[in-house]
């Protein structure tokens, strides 16, 4: 990202926000690369996968592992809303989480089997389009323009707390619109509904839910997009009617039944994959497309998803 694109951002975002950002992910590469105190967190282990690689190897499973991280699911989520316009009963939004691009051929090669025979009217990105939580992004960012050619229509997303806010103008010009705690209007022959977006609340911690809600009526039906379903409580008390979110994987390596082994979240476990619901909000939290630390999944197969609205 040069001069010109990070004045651009800090524009956009204020000056603090992209600071802040860009401060916090210059701190984390220094931990991953031993600078700093806390070199075993799990968020560092993608610099060792062959630990997790060697174990299913050890136990026989890595073979249908690797098999199952390419066996991408579509998979349909049917949404009833009382304060749904009327124009838009029907309307269906294709979500993808957490592609990792560089790093998930298999499952980004099926992807784009399955897409163009898809119906939706507009794509969300729930974030996690990097593979590492550090250092080079090109081969993500090629994956992703890849990704984003068999996608048509207007497309959003949000940043992971894999992916670097240097990623946002090259995404962009991708003809992604990110959403940094900002707000677009989705409008259908004179009604409308309001799609807000969030950056990364696990750990960057960067989000701003007053600025993201400031241009929603209070009596409008909104969305968020959210990489973590952890602020589901935030979410719920702010007066959105749904939460598309991912990050978990749901768990990506389960116990026969989908029993998660870990999540990387803090929420009830129940949030931690497909449909929910808290309070009067709906949510939905993918187990991605990509796989995450290995190319690797068992008992919990990689998705893509068509949220379908209805009034009710």
């Amino acid at each position: 990202m040069n001069d010109d694109e990070l004045r651009k951002l800090e524009e956009r975002l204020g000056p603090l926000h992209a600071r802040q950002r860009l401060g916090i992910e210059v701190d984390h590469e220094a931990q991953v690369f031993g600078h700093g105190l806390n070199f075993f967190h799990p968020e560092n282990w993608y610099a060792s996968p062959s630990l997790i690689r060697t174990f299913l190897k050890v136990t026989g499973l890595y073979g249908r592992a690797y098999r199952n991280a390419a066996q991408v699911e579509v998979r349909h989520n049917d949404l009833a809303f009382p304060a749904l316009p009327p124009r838009f009963d029907g309307f269906t939004l294709l979500h993808i989480s957490d592609p990792h691009a560089d790093m998930n051929e298999g499952a980004m090669r099926r992807a784009a089997e399955l897409l163009p025979g898809l119906q939706y009217d507009i794509c969300v990105l729930t974030g996690d389009f990097r593979g590492p939580s550090y250092g080079p992004y090109e081969a993500a960012l090629r994956g992703m323009a890849e990704l984003r050619a068999c996608i048509k229509g207007p497309v959003y997303g949000v940043l992971g707390n894999h992916d670097t806010i240097r990623m946002v103008p090259r995404l962009e010009a991708m003809d992604i619109r990110m959403l940094l705690n900002e707000c677009v209007t989705i409008s259908r022959d004179g009604q409308q509904i309001y799609l807000a977006g969030i950056d990364d609340a696990h750990f960057f911690r960067a989000d701003n839910f007053d600025k993201a809600a400031s241009g929603i009526p209070s009596d409008a039906l909104s969305i968020l997009l959210s990489h973590t379903p952890e602020i589901y409580r935030q979410a719920a008390h702010a007066g959105f009617a749904l939460v598309l979110c991912g990050h978990t994987h749901g768990g990506q390596i389960c116990l026969p039944g989908g029993t998660p082994i870990t999540l990387d979240s803090v929420l009830p476990r129940r949030l931690g994959a497909g449909a929910w619901t808290y309070n009067n909000m709906a949510g939905y939290t993918s187990v991605g497309l990509g796989s995450s630390i290995v190319t690797a999944r068992l008992n919990c197969p990689p998705e893509i998803t068509l949220h379908h609205l209805r009034c009710g």
